[in-house]
């Protein structure tokens, strides 16, 4: 990202970070901040990994005696980088809905700030739903993406503890969707296309977001996203559940990133309804048909965006250049149609959903 002459400032969740702020515009400029360095392959790994982790110890400790004893043991290091990247194949080739579901849910799986900030030439964020506040679970603003403005809204998790509370994990309020309608409305006004990113485990579930009308703010951007005359592009980059989701995910064109989620549900709860525990969630995940391969099979999306292997926090950098891709070729698709027609093929697409036809 390019960035003028700029002084720093506070940061507001850590003093000892800062922001990066350009001088000779009336706006803040976004750098993604409090992001960890990209770690040794497999640091964070899960239980379906472990042999992976093993093959790298194993890997590491040869290279270790390699240099201490200066004995050339070459050939070995290859044999197990050979058995490490078929086993690497294997595993991800083969992946199961819960397993994709832990990906999903990585630590350092890349968050929409991030995205913006690889993605974006410069974004402006913009704040409150102009009633009750500003919901930092949600976070929107015009950027500029292969010379042409568009309007970014997205979830937004934390890296840390303290994050987390100030992003209430991803979980936004009625305020954070009346918002995110406050913005596509703007980007109406100003006919610049709407892309959104789709991350959280639910919307709120709090007393006090029931009270601030949380499911009617949610039904709300359903009826409003159906017809909104400007192109609109949802992307699933890791959970995608239940309202939360779908509040920001009315679009013409819905894709999900390979190892991302969608369903009405968790698996964990939905195990728990069913079967009164979590130990089913595996069984849950497979019934719920929740993955992004399921979900197009049932044409519920419109695509799939391949991660690098072993998911999209291995080469966040990859797969932000990846995604930009996608989404500047369904823009160029989009915008070279009426936008009357747009919203009617929007409107039938999600109209033809869960329809029978019996013969």
């Amino acid at each position: 990202m390019k960035i003028l002459p700029f002084k720093i400032n506070a940061h507001p969740l850590n003093p000892t970070q800062s922001n990066l702020i350009q001088l000779n515009q009336p706006f803040y400029h976004f750098i993604c901040l409090n992001l960890p360095p990209l770690t040794k392959y497999m640091k964070i790994s899960f239980d379906f990994e472990k042999p992976l982790a093993d093959l790298q110890q194993q890997i590491d400790k040869v290279k270790q005696v390699e240099d201490k004893t200066k004995v050339d043991m070459s050939a070995t290091v290859n044999e197990l980088q050979e058995k490490f990247e078929s086993t690497k194949n294997q595993i991800y080739n083969n992946l199961t809905g819960w397993q994709r579901v832990q990906i999903s849910r990585h630590p350092e799986r890349p968050y929409t700030l991030q995205y913006l900030e690889l993605m974006c030439d410069d974004f402006i964020e913009l704040h409150g739903d102009r009633t009750v506040g500003d919901d930092k679970a949600i976070i929107g603003g015009f950027g500029t993406i292969g010379g042409q403005t568009a309007m970014f809204i997205g979830h937004q998790k934390g890296r840390n503890t303290k994050e987390r509370q100030y992003r209430n994990f991803g979980m936004a309020n009625p305020e954070g969707y009346r918002k995110a309608l406050r913005l596509m409305k703007l980007a109406e006004k100003f006919n610049k296309p709407v892309i959104t990113l789709i991350d959280t485990p639910g919307a709120f579930p709090g007393l006090e977001a029931e009270e601030r009308g949380q499911g009617e703010a949610i039904a709300r951007n359903l009826l409003e996203m159906a017809v909104l005359k400007v192109p609109v592009i949802c992307i699933i980059i890791g959970e995608g559940a239940s309202g939360g989701a779908l509040g920001l995910a009315i679009g013409d064109k819905v894709i999900m990133l390979e190892n991302s989620w969608y369903s009405v549900i968790s698996p964990e709860n939905c195990s728990t309804i069913l079967w009164k525990t979590w130990e089913n969630k595996e069984k849950a995940a497979e019934v719920l048909k929740l993955s992004s391969t399921e979900m197009y099979k049932n044409k519920l999306i419109d695509g799939i965006i391949k991660e690098p292997i072993g998911g999209a926090h291995q080469d966040p950098v990859v797969m932000a250049t990846t995604l930009k891709k996608h989404l500047l070729k369904d823009l160029k698709e989009l915008q070279s149609k009426n936008i009357d027609e747009l919203v009617t093929e929007r409107i039938n697409k999600f109209c033809s959903i869960g329809v029978v036809v019996e013969e």
